[in-house]
């Protein structure tokens, strides 16, 4: 019997090549022609004003907090609250910047709670980075009014949803920044790469410094510009190299196409998978927000015992996985170790189970069977 993995990464071969290959005959991989049509491509599927593509999430993550940190006058020591649960890319992000996390609690959706957030709010605190886990966007539109309220930032880890839509609009609409990931197991995949959505204007216009060295004229640009100094440029920042590259826009740019429709297949996986785990009173699902339609990059559940669980499944050739360990267990943020104790018991008994394009229903009740199983062997 075939195993069954967490993700197997699905792209549409054929399509995919002939957008290589246009950049291979162009001879132009880097920065320009696809990395802009991607980024056009994203804006009108989205409905997000703007949008600069990147070599990855995590290059989105840490250029939010260092151009809001510039715009806001933020001071080292600052905070940003943020979640526990979440890979570690989110924090470090504030880690680079020289900013605090301070983690606030999980609710039922494993996203963070506007009543945790609230408690956790001081005269040093300067915005919320809330992660929507798994493409659930929680209890996001409270976080939202909380944010305003206070005068914080809202800054989004979109990692998870891309394809989530809340009262008709794309997660993201009413942050001030959000950062999108297309790695691999995406549910837009690329090999590696993201987008940096913020909602100024001119904070979009800034990040395309920040991502090229600090150099204010890309070499694209450059290239389609006339004249003869074509070379003259300033450099104004410190800048890094976190663009996007056209190869990976073009495997993007066949992907969009059929992200709706993959999202679909991924809410029939979980469809099924609630269906066939609704009886099973060991097993505690984690419910979507309502009226939202999730991207369902991930279907978790709860279990006691998760670890046993999990040899289990691997014995039967099911490979889940744990998204997330809770941070505040690494040692550079073991500051928080015990101020969010539902997230940490959330931590302890979380599995992801595989959810993919490969997937049919005889997957998902083989799953299924499988956990039965093991809380059976377990009574």
């Amino acid at each position: 019997m075939e195993p069954i993995h967490l993700f197997v990464p699905t792209f549409r071969v054929e399509e995919s090549l002939a957008e290589i290959r246009e950049c291979l005959e162009k001879g132009w991989t880097g920065l320009g022609f696809k990395t802009v049509a991607f980024e056009e491509a994203w804006k009108a599927y989205s409905g997000l004003p703007h949008a600069h593509f990147l070599g990855s999430a995590s290059n989105g993550l840490h250029l939010a907090f260092r151009l809001l940190k510039e715009q806001g006058g933020w001071q080292a020591g600052d905070e940003v609250i943020s979640t526990p649960l979440t890979f570690v890319s989110t924090n470090h992000a504030i880690l680079y910047e020289d900013l605090q996390p301070v983690f606030a609690d999980v609710d039922e959706h494993l996203c963070l709670d506007p009543e945790s957030i609230a408690e956790r709010i001081t005269p040093r605190t300067r915005a919320v980075c809330y992660v929507g886990l798994g493409g659930n966007p929680g209890r996001l539109a409270a976080v939202r009014d909380l944010c305003r309220e206070r005068g914080l930032k809202l800054v989004l880890d979109a990692a998870h949803m891309a394809g989530t839509w809340l009262d008709d609009r794309h997660a993201g609409a009413d942050a001030d920044v959000t950062v999108f990931s297309f790695q691999a197991v995406k549910n837009l995949p690329t090999a590696d790469s993201g987008m940096i959505c913020f909602a100024d204007a001119a904070l979009d216009e800034e990040v395309r410094k920040w991502t090229w060295l600090g150099i204010n004229k890309d070499t694209y640009v450059r290239t389609l510009s006339g004249g003869t100094y074509k070379w003259l440029y300033d450099v104004e920042h410190v800048g890094f190299k976190y663009h996007g590259n056209s190869i990976m826009a073009a495997l993007g740019l066949v992907a969009i196409k059929y992200l709706e429709e993959d999202n679909d297949h991924r809410r029939r996986l979980a469809a099924w998978y609630e269906g066939e785990l609704s009886s099973l009173a060991a097993v505690e699902r984690v419910p979507m927000t309502p009226g939202c339609i999730p991207s369902r990059h991930l279907y978790q559940i709860l279990i006691d015992g998760r670890d046993d669980v999990i040899v289990h499944l691997n014995q039967l050739g099911i490979y889940p996985g744990v998204h997330y360990r809770d941070n505040t267990l690494y040692r550079m943020y073991a500051h928080g170790d015990g101020t969010a104790p539902r997230a940490r018991r959330a931590s302890e008994r979380i599995i992801s189970l595989p959810l993919h394009l490969r997937m049919g229903q005889e997957e998902v009740r083989r799953v299924a069977d499988g956990l039965r199983e093991s809380v059976q062997a377990r009574a």
